[in-house]
Order: C-alpha cells, then sequence, then structure tokens
C-alpha cells in the first residue's frame, strides 16, 4: 500500500512590506541588534526587505522578474580584457589525484610546489570549461563550477608571487582567470617597492559577480542566485587546491573597498549612478556589468603553521593605488536592466574591515562508512564529470549507507569526539569558511532502500537544536532513523509519501519529486544578520553554495547526478516545516538522483572551443 501524502499547503505568502512595516521590524528586532553601528542596522532591516521581497509563493506569484527573455542581449558569459598579456595555463594530461573520498580523510602527505604547473591544475580542476553542447539550433559551454542557468555571474582573479618557469619569474602580478581558453590576462606587474604579504608559497584569488549575468534571465531574485554561485566557486577552488595539498581560507577581516582595491574596480567601470535608481529602468547602462567583489580566499600548503598579517596585507593594499592596470573589460550586452532593488541591497550588504586575526581550525576528517559505497574515480575525474540534471528518472533507489554517507560528508566539523557537537568548521571543504555553520538539511526522502519515506532533517550546528525543535511543527517524530551512523545528527519527522509536496514547494519542478531525495537548506536567518549585520546576508548564501558543491560531487562519486534548485516557494516550505517569522529561513534546494540524458545534445571537448562566446 502506497504511504499516504505528507501535509497540505493552505496559507497565503504575506503582501510585500511596506516602509511602515519596515519601520515596525526595526523597532521590534532593537533588542538584537543593540551592539551593530546604526548603519549596520539599517542596513540589516533593508537586507531582510530584499529577502522578503524576492520570496516566490505559492498564492501571489513569482518575485518580480523580465517576463520573457530579451535573446538581442544575452550577457556574454566570457569577460576579457583588451588589451592585456595573456598567460597560457597548461592543460593537464595525466594528473595524479587521490581517490575522490580520501580527500575528506587527510590532505596529500606532501603539497606540490606554487608553480605555473600546479596553479594551472589549480584552475583546470575548480573554475574551467569541462565541456561543450551542441544541438541542431545552438551550443553552449559548460564549466567546472556549477552556475544558476549556467549564466556564470563569478570572476576569479589571482594574487601570484614570482612562478618560476614563467615569464613572471621575478615579480608578483595579479591577473584576472578566462576560462574559455584556459588562460590568465596580466593586468598588473608589481613593482619592487611593492612587496607581497603573504609567503611565496601561498597565493589569493578574489571572486567577484556581475550581477547583470543573471539578473538577465532571474529579475530581482538574482543577487541570490549570484551568492549562490560564489559559494559553489569557493567550494570547487577549496576542493582543487586540497587535491593539490593546499588548504584555503577566506580573508574575511578584509573590507569590501580593500577588495575592490585589489580587482582595481573602480578603475575599471563607471561609477554607479547617484542617487541609484529607484525602479527598474533599461537602456544602454555601461555600469550594469560592473564586477561587485565577493571575497578574497588565501591558499597556502597544507598542515603548515601558517598566518597572514592583517595589517600588512592592508598596507599593500593601499600601494595598489598607484598601480597601471593594463586592459578594459569587454562590453557584455548592449542594453541592459537596471534592477534597481539588486544594486541597492549590495550596497547595505558591503562588509565593513574588522581586527580579527588570521586563524585556521585543525583538519578533522570526515565520517566515512566504506570507501566501497564510491565508484573508482579520482577528485579530478569527478570534479570535470560533473553535470546539473536535467530530469531523474523516478526509478534509481539509493541505498541507505549510500544516503548516510552523502550527508556525512554534509557536516561541517567532521567525526567529533563523544560529548562533542557539530557546529565549528573543521572538515573538507567546509573549513574555508570563517564562521561556525548556520544552514541546516530538510530532507524529502522519495527513494533510499531501507530508509521509509518521509521528511527528515540534518542538524550541522547542535547549538541550534532546542530552537529549531522549539520553532518547528508540534507533532514532528524527532526520532533518529534505523542504523544511522552515531555522528550524523539525523531526525526523521515525519512518515509518508512526499514526491508531490517536494514538487509542489520546488515551484511544480518533478525534478524535486523524481530523484532518491531532495532538500532546502534551511539557515538560522535573521538572529545571524541582527547580531553580525547585513554583510552575513550573502555569506549565508555562500555556505548553502558550499553545501551543493558537496552535494554534486558525492551524487557523481557514487555514480548518479544532482542539481541545485534556485526556484522554490519560500513560505510555503516555512509553512511545512512549521516555521514561522524569521529566525530561519529556506535559501536554496537541490536534488540527488539518477539522472535522464538527453540523447539529442551532442557532448564536445572543452578546449579548443568551437571559438564562440556561449
Amino acid at each position: 500500500m502506497p504511504s499516504r501524502p505528507l501535509l497540505r499547503l493552505h496559507s497565503p505568502r504575506p503582501r510585500p512590506l511596506s516602509l511602515l512595516t519596515l519601520a515596525m521590524i526595526h523597532s521590534s528586532t532593537s533588542r538584537l541588534s543593540h551592539h551593530l553601528p546604526q548603519n549596520q542596522t539599517e542596513y540589516t532591516t533593508q537586507a531582510i526587505a530584499y529577502h522578503d521581497r524576492t520570496k516566490h509563493s505559492l498564492t501571489s506569484g513569482y518575485a518580480r522578474g523580465p517576463g520573457r527573455l530579451d535573446w538581442a542581449n544575452q550577457p556574454n558569459p566570457f569577460l576579457r580584457f583588451v588589451p592585456s598579456p595573456s598567460l597560457p595555463l597548461l592543460h593537464p594530461t595525466t594528473p595524479l589525484s587521490p581517490h575522490f573520498p580520501s580527500i575528506f580523510n587527510s590532505f596529500p602527505s606532501s603539497p606540490l610546489p606554487l608553480s605555473l604547473s600546479s596553479l594551472s591544475s589549480l584552475l583546470y580542476y575548480s573554475l574551467s570549461l569541462s565541456a561543450w553542447k551542441t544541438t541542431t539550433f545552438s551550443t553552449w559551454s559548460l564549466r567546472v563550477n556549477p552556475s544558476s542557468g549556467n549564466l556564470h555571474p563569478t570572476e576569479c582573479h589571482i594574487l601570484s608571487p614570482p612562478l618560476p618557469n614563467s615569464p613572471y619569474n621575478a615579480s608578483p602580478f595579479l591577473s584576472h582567470y578566462s576560462p574559455k581558453d584556459h588562460s590568465l590576462e596580466i593586468r598588473a606587474v608589481l613593482p619592487p617597492n611593492l612587496k607581497l604579504p603573504i609567503p611565496s608559497d601561498s597565493l589569493i584569488a578574489v571572486f567577484s559577480s556581475i550581477f547583470w549575468r543573471e539578473a538577465w534571465k532571474y529579475g530581482e531574485r538574482a543577487l541570490r542566485y549570484c551568492n549562490h554561485d560564489v559559494g559553489h566557486a569557493i567550494a570547487a577552488l577549496a576542493i582543487s587546491a586540497a587535491a593539490l595539498g593546499w588548504d584555503a581560507k577566506l580573508l574575511d577581516s578584509l573590507s569590501h573597498s580593500e577588495l575592490e582595491a585589489l580587482l582595481g574596480v573602480t578603475k575599471m567601470y563607471p561609477p554607479l549612478p547617484e542617487p541609484l535608481p529607484t525602479k527598474p529602468i533599461r537602456g544602454n547602462l555601461p555600469w550594469v556589468e560592473a564586477q561587485h567583489p565577493d571575497c578574497a580566499l588565501v591558499l597556502f600548503p597544507a598542515n603548515t603553521d601558517f598566518t597572514v598579517d592583517y595589517p600588512a596585507l592592508r598596507e599593500f593594499v593601499k600601494g595598489l593605488s598607484d598601480l597601471d592596470w593594463a586592459g578594459k573589460p569587454n562590453s557584455l550586452s548592449k542594453d541592459h536592466v537596471c534592477w534597481d532593488v539588486i544594486y541597492h541591497t549590495a550596497e547595505a550588504i558591503k562588509k565593513p574591515g574588522d581586527d580579527n586575526l588570521f586563524s585556521v581550525n585543525p583538519f578533522r576528517k570526515s565520517g566515512l562508512i566504506s570507501e566501497k559505497l564510491y565508484k573508482d574515480f579520482t577528485v579530478y575525474e569527478v570534479v570535470r564529470k560533473r553535470r546539473s540534471a536535467v530530469d531523474m528518472d523516478r526509478i534509481h533507489l539509493m541505498e541507505r549507507e549510500t544516503f548516510y554517507q552523502i550527508l556525512l560528508h554534509c557536516l561541517p566539523s567532521g567525526e567529533v569526539d563523544l560529548g562533542e557537537k557539530q557546529g565549528r568548521n573543521f572538515a573538507m571543504p567546509f573549513r574555508v569558511l570563517d564562521w561556525d555553520a548556520e544552514v541546516h538539511l530538510a530532507l524529502f526522502v522519495h527513494r533510499v532502500n531501507g530508509l521509509e519515506n518521509g521528511i527528515y532533517f540534518l542538524v550541522r550546528n547542535e547549538d541550534h537544536f532546542d530552537s529549531l525543535k522549539k520553532a518547528m511543527r508540534s507533532e514532528f517524530e524527532w526520532v533518529r532513523p534505523d542504523k544511522c551512523p552515531a555522528g550524523l545528527p539525523l531526525y526523521r519527522l515525519a512518515k509518508g509519501d512526499c514526491q508531490d509536496l517536494a514538487k509542489q514547494l520546488s515551484c511544480i519542478q518533478d525534478i524535486a519529486s523524481d530523484g532518491c531525495f531532495s532538500l532546502g537548506m534551511v539557515a538560522r536567518f535573521e538572529p545571524v544578520l541582527r547580531e553580525k549585520g547585513a554583510w552575513m546576508y550573502p555569506r549565508l548564501f555562500w555556505e548553502t553554495g558550499v553545501i551543493g558543491q558537496v552535494l554534486y560531487l558525492e551524487a557523481h562519486a557514487v555514480g548518479i547526478s544532482a542539481t541545485g534548485i534556485g526556484c522554490y516557494f519560500d513560505d510555503s516550505v516555512h509553512e511545512v516545516l512549521g516555521l514561522k517569522g524569521r529566525d530561519f529561513q529556506s535559501l536554496y534546494h537541490f536534488t540527488v538522483g539518477g539522472p535522464v540524458v538527453d540523447k539529442r545534445i551532442m557532448s564536445l571537448p572543452a578546449y579548443p572551443g568551437p571559438g564562440i562566446d556561449a
């Protein structure tokens, strides 16, 4: 007999917030933000208002978007700086790489030295093209790092020490990574008086987002998707680095203005208009194509006594103001639409600098049930075969141990000792982040052999357990599933067939119901923003992107597939879980299962490509 369907949706979405409502929010939550500067409190209220405004609703429609796609102005996915010197990177032929699950167990014993070859491998197995796809009417590229709608707003820049056996073996340099031809565009060579404030065996990567690439298709909600993509890119780079024996850590004490200086942003693009538009506008708006600096990561040999002197780094950044930057960014579209709320919110969520010291958490291995649950793929094989499934087959049945293993690799703290809790980011790749885990997984189990169908919940920070249980439906069971590993804080909330429910929550998309399981990523939300500041808003999405990257790679490593789902009915998810207010919010959905392969689409090698910008 089929299991009964779970929970019905009925409550409408709240109306958009008025200015009066925002004032009431500010007043009612001021007790949470008494320690923040006044402007940060106002910025936090603005970030929350953006989040509410860009929710999709089952009853009152989708967040504001273009309605139709303006194909004539689809943004070029490849940013180039012309003219600038190009440093071609090597295409690895027979790379050495550990078995995929071993990357969660330890770093390779001997880190590779930083060189043109190892830098080439770092980028080839994290941010490069992975294939070209073609049909009768269209050809497009895919990348190692995923992106919402395959639109790729994320750009990567490298601050490197001199590289032996390269044209830049004498001076540090700043460059932009060009995935289309797997090369570095040299933006600036540092003069002798500007000393790199990090050791010669380390480098800095800086990510930035071009909002227009996502907003072209998704309108106001695009800022969310840009930050999902940043999280995926962070994890992709950290995992590629780990295969080389390198560790990675966010340089999160740098301010937004310092990141701008690292990229030379103010010298690249026309300034934002003052004041910013207060409604969407259309036209030739070059500033819409500007890069928004997101974050910087430092990569360095693992298991070493590595540190960063932030005051020295800040002095170094100040010295970049006098650099001559090579090249101008190419135009991405002829005409644009400025979705004004994106740019107002982007201003509010800029991070100020802080006085925190640089630190690296000790490495802790993740739980492993058995390596036999994985196919015989190396790290490099898995990351380059990663694809986003378009449909699931409704057939593949995942074994319970495989399900548990995937979730073990989603835990931030790895294997914890008796009495310890999950929460601190010790495990790969979450250790790259600079805050404790804030995101949990609400799972809809459809096809897992030996596990009852239903709704489950993975608590990734056990300090949140009591508040989660109190905030969610009182009738939920909160029982440990059968044969669940002791170190996996997984709970069954309700038994039953949740396929229709999962599909309905994810914008009526079959892919959420046709796989082995799907999930929503539920973040501790307003308390985090009120405690720390509006700049945590994008970081919560980064954390979901890091989790999503792990899910992608885990799925491919066990022989199936996955895809991220950015379209879901926000408050309907909260209704199903019983969540009220904004203490917890769903920020990203995901699905894992057996993919349906469209045989009408032909795959072509990533390099050399067909010579088009697509």
